[in-house]
């Protein structure tokens, strides 16, 4: 009988711990209450569909400065970011075999010029002697074999003329070219802008062809948006765009300047060219497009404040008829004015908490006050 008694007191005493343990686990896993929030209730409507673009800021002009002839850079008077001025000397090159050639066309022309005025000279007295030879003749008084042979004389001093003359001509050419190729030992700006960079080092042996400066001019910049192939009708001249430069924390409405048609096989797109703003913008930075298609896609449109980024994804704070926060993955599209676009991640008769996000906490309840508001 006694053994009875122990075993319901053992029983009853496994209920109450029981209980309690059942207890705690419902007070640890109760949602946290959450107040403070601010929330704005979404339907889901029709939205023009987007086409998402990505691309790189490029200058409209730039230039590669490259080396000509072969040498070793022996002078760089410029470096990256420095800002130069078209025909500015950026650097010289040595090149001996170069120096040689202008040396031997300047001597070539000496020679050329004495042989000239040595034919010259040979002229003028065969010239002097036929005239006398011909008076002569003229008076009978010489024969005609010995007149002819004057004749011949003065012919050939003619031609002698001629000859050294296209000498001189030929050394004349051989030296500006020889001169063109010392100039070519210049290493010139051929626009004004920015070096953005240097592909040489003081030095080092270049050849022709090789790079050694890149400049790009600031007046303008451009951002070159990739778009798939089969978007080619639907991107023109003209088409609307929403651009947005992260880097500068730049978005804005624009226009595609220029369509380039031919495509790339690798990554089947082409390319749309679009104006950025002047301001901040630089060479290599990236940027996304945005363009609305003719066909139409059910999204939301919500305040942007409403959007934040985490990480690499973009996420936002919803609010299910449970009164349970969540956050949501979300895809956005279009920015208008203070609203974008959400074509995914959300559900219709969500509410978005659009004010006091810090305070959201992920299956936190909505705690509701007095007045009925979170």
């Amino acid at each position: 009988m006694r053994y009875t008694n122990h075993v319901v007191v053992l029983l009853a005493a496994a209920l109450t711990l029981s209980g309690c343990s059942d207890t705690k686990e419902h007070a640890v896993s109760a949602p946290a209450a959450v107040s403070g929030l601010t929330l704005a209730a979404i339907t889901m409507q029709d939205l023009p569909e987007t086409l998402e673009a990505v691309g790189t800021v490029r200058a409209r002009t730039s230039a590669l400065v490259s080396a000509r002839i072969p040498g070793t850079v022996s002078l760089l008077q410029a470096r990256e970011g420095d800002r130069v001025r078209k025909g500015q000397l950026l650097g010289q090159l040595e090149s001996h075999e170069n120096v040689a050639h202008a040396t031997g066309a300047v001597a070539a022309i000496d020679e050329a010029k004495r042989s000239l005025e040595e034919a010259q000279a040979r002229q003028k007295l065969a010239d002097a002697t036929f005239a006398r030879f011909k008076v002569l003749y003229d008076e009978q008084a010489l024969t005609r074999q010995e007149f002819e042979t004057r004749q011949t004389e003065r012919d050939l001093a003619r031609q002698a003329v001629s000859r050294a003359e296209a000498r001189l001509r030929q050394t004349q050419e051989a030296a500006r070219a020889a001169g063109t190729l010392a100039d070519f030992t210049r290493i010139i700006a051929p626009i004004t802008g920015i070096i953005v960079a240097r592909q040489a080092d003081l030095g080092a042996t270049v050849f022709p062809g090789q790079p050694l400066f890149t400049i790009e001019d600031e007046a303008g910049y451009q951002l070159e948006l990739a778009i798939p192939e089969s978007h080619l009708r639907a991107v023109k001249t003209g088409t609307v765009v929403q651009v947005t430069i992260d880097a500068v924390g730049s978005s804005f409405s624009s226009r595609v300047s220029e369509v380039v048609p031919a495509s790339d096989p690798g990554s089947r797109t082409f390319l749309a060219k679009v104006p950025p703003p002047g301001h901040g913008v630089r060479s290599g930075m990236f940027g996304r497009g945005s363009i609305a298609l003719d066909s139409r896609v059910k999204g939301f449109r919500v305040p942007r404040a409403a959007v934040f980024e985490r990480g690499a994804l973009t996420a936002g704070w919803a609010v299910g008829s449970d009164d349970i926060v969540r956050m949501r993955l979300v895809k956005t599209g279009r920015v208008t004015g203070d609203q974008i676009e959400i074509l995914s991640g959300l559900q219709d008769g969500d509410r978005i908490v659009t004010a006091g996000l810090d305070k959201a906490v992920d299956g936190g309840r909505l705690q509701q006050t007095a007045g009925g508001k979170p």
